[in-house]
């Protein structure tokens, strides 16, 4: 991969991670002012459920955020864009795709396989 590509994909993954960055603020935001303390429990039950969902929804972006900065890691080591499997290139489309990928499709497709077998 050409430098001119590794810059392509440090900003996308940079402006990945600041909008992620950017939910996860306006999410703190938001339970800090939508907090009540309903007196009705329908009410009370509905607005845990709503956080509920949007601390795991901040979790899995959490995770993603992660795999952001590994991604990045990888760039910088010069190891981003090849797959940990087999070390071919896992290829720009692929990439473009998903951005923190680090598998080739090949080994991608087979490790959904062997994990459908084994959970299914």
């Amino acid at each position: 991969m050409n430098d001119a590509q590794k810059d392509h994909f440090r900003a996308i993954l940079l402006d990945w991670k600041r909008q992620l960055m950017e939910e996860v603020d306006s999410t703190i935001t938001h339970l800090k002012e939508e907090a009540s303390n309903f007196a009705d429990p329908s009410d009370r039950a509905s607005q845990e459920e709503e956080f509920s969902l949007e601390l795991r929804t901040r979790d899995r972006e959490r995770k993603l955020i992660r795999k952001i900065e590994e991604a990045m890691e990888r760039i910088d080591e010069d190891d981003y864009g090849y797959c940990d499997a087999c070390g071919v290139e896992i290829g720009i489309r692929r990439l473009e795709a998903r951005p923190t990928a680090t598998l080739c499709i090949d080994c991608k497709t087979l490790a959904e396989i062997k994990e459908k077998q084994l959970g299914g």
